[in-house]
């Protein structure tokens, strides 16, 4: 390239100069775009998009305590949504079912009974810390239970929705079929993959250092993209996708409607802020005990009084 941008070497053809098409619009058509953008940007003005960012911790801390990232996100976000609306919602996450062909998506129910029972749990100041910890494992436990179910087929959602057309197909009338279908998803969530690799970018700066200065690489290292988002499937809901963008960083895309009462994204990111930070106090101090006792138990076990004892 020369440094006006345009590629050094002799052409082996003219190329067509490009040429303004003109459209022929109806009347008709024209009143159609017209009130389809009015309503484009009706529902645009009415989106609340607030992205939180979260920096304090990532899944670095969240596998040391042992823990799913995915799972102790989805927790955080359940803990969030309770305080927020004051009751537990119908919650969506999006999971892949690329283990077969053609798969696409399944759908993972993160409010569960497990999940409700570790919410009440942090809600109920006479619930011990122990307690709590317990609930919170068990939580995400089923959520990875659930997940691992969905990947390999044994969703329910995808299931429903077949019962669903085959009834239509048959004209049969199923009303089960119609209440589960209708219910709200008030909480839509997705985790967005990233391309980010911390370890494949270091090997990569180190193993090719001129190839990654001509392109740019040694001065991005540092930059993470934040993703994009979605929009509540509800009218009084949110819509979270969140992206793990290295050991340390998250990203969360906050959706709601400006015109709903009841949801307010930037205070939703607040309270995602708030559970995140809860939650690291309580594994954090279970932790500390625990690894407090065991040095208690060392120590006595190696103290020369114990030694005479013995």
């Amino acid at each position: 390239y020369d440094e006006l941008g345009n590629t050094c070497g002799t052409p082996r053809f003219t190329a067509l100069k490009p040429i303004k098409l003109k459209w022929n619009i109806s009347e008709n058509c024209n009143i159609m775009i017209e009130k389809s953008l009015a309503q484009a940007t009706k529902l645009y003005n009415d989106v609340d998009l607030h992205v939180y960012v979260q920096d304090l911790y990532g899944k670095r801390l969240m596998k040391k305590f042992k823990l799913s990232p995915d799972a102790y996100i989805q927790m955080a976000l359940q803990l969030a949504h309770y305080r927020d609306s004051g009751h537990f919602n119908l919650t969506y996450e999006a999971s892949m079912t690329r283990l077969f062909r053609d798969g696409r998506t399944e759908t993972v129910r993160s409010c569960s009974i497990e999940s409700s029972a570790w919410v009440k749990a942090m809600e109920d100041p006479t619930v011990s810390r122990e307690e709590c910890v317990r609930l919170l494992r068990a939580a995400c436990d089923y959520h990875q239970l659930q997940y691992r179910d969905a990947m390999s087929g044994k969703g329910i959602d995808r299931h429903l929705f077949c019962l669903y057309v085959l009834s239509k197909f048959l004209n049969l009338d199923s009303p089960f079929l119609h209440q589960v279908l209708q219910e709200p998803w008030k909480l839509s969530t997705s985790q967005t993959p990233t391309i980010y690799d911390d370890k494949r970018l270091s090997r990569f700066l180190a193993e090719k250092p001129q190839m990654a200065e001509k392109v740019g690489l040694t001065r991005l290292k540092c930059i993470s993209s934040a993703g994009g988002g979605f929009g509540p499937v509800a009218a009084d809901g949110y819509g979270v996708s969140y992206i793990i963008a290295s050991e340390d960083l998250i990203f969360f895309h906050i959706s709601s409607n400006k015109s709903s009462p009841e949801t307010d994204s930037t205070r939703f990111g607040q309270r995602i802020k708030q559970a995140m930070e809860d939650m690291r106090e309580l594994l954090e101090r279970q932790t500390s005990s625990v690894d407090s006792s065991k040095g208690e138990k060392k120590s006595l076990i190696d103290s020369p009084s114990a030694d005479a004892s013995s």
